[in-house]
């Protein structure tokens, strides 16, 4: 049986904003380009980008063997574990695609991978170039495009350190409008523009999209009003109805934006509550990581902070005066919630390269995070307000560069 590789890519500048995708069809066992397709689609959302990206990458391999062995590679983890049957498909946008998609080959013709972002340049730079048409008031054109000299290019880098491979001498096919020209494109970032981005001052580098977290502090509990330290060393909250309001609002708000493609979560029942909210409302999975845990507050747990200086004045005096300090009874100090705070970090930008990442946690975890970006020093945590239920946002770049966009936004609440 043939066997066909095709990988798909779809993007969104805005998200919702101008999108369009891009889809390639390799050659099982030399990785040789035997069609592309791309389209600009108008105005959508990333994640239906992706599912045509795979519809197009489908019927193209459809077209070139109806009875192929096909593998489909994507850097959409949304799309794979949905079309994989692992997670469940909740919105409406994505479940007619999705039934689409499914019904091109037969059952168990089909299978599907997730690949990191960098190892889907072809079809991420076909999705660019039409993204570039439709900015331009076009559509894509198979006989301008570079995909396919590009991954050449790339693959012939590749073999002058392997030992060679026979190579197809079969021309690439487009599939697109109906066209067919020479095979053709690659580039650094789904949603962001081919053309060179500056990030800063005084860069020029083309870093591709980065990877923004969105912060979203939890919903209230019944301790939140009564402003009374709650950690992760003490009870575990649910949300109050004041809270669960919140959460309906903070999600709505998010799917009309439409701009998550992923959610984390701190463990605790009050951040899983508010992030399945949004979860249940945008079709997504819920992701937790025990690492975005608020502080424990040892024997403060509870208390407010007039009652901690009532009866721990002075270990209250020092926790203030240093990060190094831990609340009485066996908490958990600013330094170690950094050190915790930043290695999440690092797992997270390595596994969602290029995504818009949901994180759902608590107020310390968020003004860490903030603080990390910053360069600000521990005792910035003391000037940051974050209310329940509020949304920030940081971009973190290839380069190792942060910028943060956005802190402590409660527009949706009012």
């Amino acid at each position: 049986m043939r066997q066909l590789i095709v990988e798909a890519d779809g993007g969104s500048r805005g998200n919702p904003g101008p999108a369009g995708y891009g889809a390639v069809v390799l050659d099982g066992p030399t990785g040789e380009p035997l069609a592309e397709a791309a389209e600009y689609i108008g105005v959508a959302t990333n994640n239906v980008a992706e599912y045509k990206g795979l519809i197009a990458g489908l019927k193209a391999a459809k077209a070139l063997d109806p009875a192929a062995d096909v593998r489909v590679r994507m850097d959409s983890r949304l799309v794979v574990e949905q079309m994989s049957g692992r997670w469940q498909i909740k919105h409406p946008d994505m479940k007619p695609l999705a039934a689409e998609a499914a019904r091109i080959f037969p059952a168990g013709q089909v299978t599907f991978e997730w690949i990191p972002r960098e190892r889907n340049k072809h079809a991420d730079r076909l999705a660019n170039e039409a993204m570039d048409a439709g900015r331009d008031g076009g559509q894509w054109d198979a006989s301008a495009s570079t995909a396919a000299l590009d991954a050449s290019a790339a693959r012939a880098a590749a073999a002058s350190s392997a030992p060679s491979a026979p190579a197809s001498s079969a021309p690439a096919s487009a599939v697109s409008s109906g066209s067919a020209a020479p095979a053709s494109a690659v580039s650094s970032g789904s949603a962001a523009p081919s053309s060179s981005a500056s990030v800063g001052w005084g860069s020029s580098a083309d870093l591709g999209a980065p990877v923004t977290f969105v912060l979203l502090r939890h919903g209230e509990t019944a301790l939140t009003p009564e402003k009374r330290f709650s950690g992760s060393g003490g009870g575990d909250p649910e949300l109050s109805a004041a809270g669960r309001r919140q959460a309906e609002a903070v999600a709505a708000s998010l799917a009309a934006r439409g701009t998550i493609q992923e959610i984390v979560s701190s463990p605790l029942r009050r951040c899983r509550e508010t992030a399945g909210a949004v979860a249940s409302l945008l079709g997504l999975e819920v992701t937790v990581e025990e690492g975005l845990r608020e502080t424990d507050f040892g024997a403060w747990e509870g208390l407010t902070f007039a009652e901690v200086r009532e009866r721990y004045a002075d270990d209250l005096s020092a926790w203030l005066a240093s990060p190094d300090v831990a609340p009485t009874g066996g908490g958990e100090s600013f330094t170690a919630v950094g050190r915790r705070v930043a290695a999440v970090r690092d797992r997270l930008l390595e596994r969602y390269r290029g995504r818009t990442v949901l994180v759902v946690t608590h107020v310390t975890p968020v003004k860490t995070l903030v603080r990390l970006a910053l360069g600000a020093p521990p005792e910035s945590l003391f000037r940051m307000e974050l209310s329940a239920a509020s949304l920030s946002a940081v971009a973190y770049y290839a380069d190792g560069n942060a910028s943060v966009r956005l802190l402590n936004d409660t527009s949706h609440l009012r």
